[in-house]
């Protein structure tokens, strides 16, 4: 008698993010520093932010959960810190992730300017399928790959345009609340605009190897 087969669901990027928990835990840190260097300067804001993103290794480790996403969180927090601790300045603890939106922003823009859309590159890596021709072949799908891939450029643009502004004018309080704001929602919608993005690349391969029958 054999068993019948179980379908296992597949852990999604949310899942490895530990979950809309995950992600509002992920924030953590940042209210923080925000909050300790209003109290207490930047000096306690820092070990704040650190001694932070430990304890959100711990508890990972507590609830056997994996531990990749804090320890990744961990790194971000620590060169942060040490720039805003050389610089002196509380802004400059967001200065990574603002130039870090500016470089994605070029190279997303990049990709699609020499026809090389990095959503589909990304999606033809993940998948190691492309249903019976290169995508690159196919008008249909390069072009939605395109507007996947300028939905990237527009939510990193934004995220550097907006933050940069407010890291000039000395906004530590507004920068934290704009870097969580324009975070993970915004991305949501840019994972939105590649699903649809997929979908219409492989029907239309699909259409294709259908039709060379």
């Amino acid at each position: 008698m054999t068993e019948a087969p179980t379908d296992e669901r597949q852990p999604t990027l949310l899942d490895r993010m530990g979950g809309v928990t995950g992600l509002v835990l992920a924030s953590v840190p940042t209210f923080a520093f925000v909050v300790v260097d209003a109290i207490a300067g930047l000096d306690a804001a820092i070990v704040a932010a650190v001694g932070t993103s430990v304890g959100l290794i711990l508890l990972r480790v507590l609830r056997k959960e994996a531990i990749q996403p804090a320890v990744s969180g961990l790194i971000g927090v620590l060169v942060a810190s040490l720039i805003a601790f050389y610089s002196g300045s509380a802004e400059g603890y967001f200065l990574p992730g603002i130039w870090a939106s500016l470089v994605m922003a070029v190279i997303f823009a990049v990709s699609v300017l020499v026809r090389r859309p990095l959503v589909g590159v990304i999606w033809k890596l993940l998948t190691s399928a492309d249903v019976g021709q290169s995508w690159r072949d196919d008008k249909v799908a390069v072009h939605a790959f395109d507007v996947a891939t300028l939905a990237f450029v527009a939510v990193f643009t934004a995220r550097f345009v907006v933050q940069e502004w407010l890291y000039g004018a000395g906004s530590t309080g507004w920068l934290a609340f704009a870097r969580i704001a324009m975070g993970y929602p915004l991305l949501a919608v840019a994972l939105l605009v590649t699903y649809w993005a997929v979908r219409r690349a492989r029907g239309r391969l699909q259409v294709v190897r259908d039709e060379d029958r």
